[in-house]
């Protein structure tokens, strides 16, 4: 299977310079070890607070 991350960094919020920006696979990876997710699941404005923990995500999308 080929990447499509030209098309991928049209849908990525991220915000941090790195080199897997487009490259879904590579992305989800590195923050899976982590225990984060990646930016895509935050909005632009959490995103860019850089805190991609699970515990983030749980206590800001647990409102909905």
């Amino acid at each position: 299977m080929e990447c499509k991350s030209s098309e991928n960094k049209k849908n990525c919020n991220c915000s941090y310079p790195c080199n897997k920006k487009g490259i879904c696979c590579e992305c989800i990876t590195y923050h899976r070890k982590m225990f984060q997710l990646p930016a895509c699941y935050f909005s632009d404005k959490e995103e860019k607070t850089y805190d991609r923990s699970i515990k983030n995500f749980i206590k800001l999308y647990d409102k909905i």
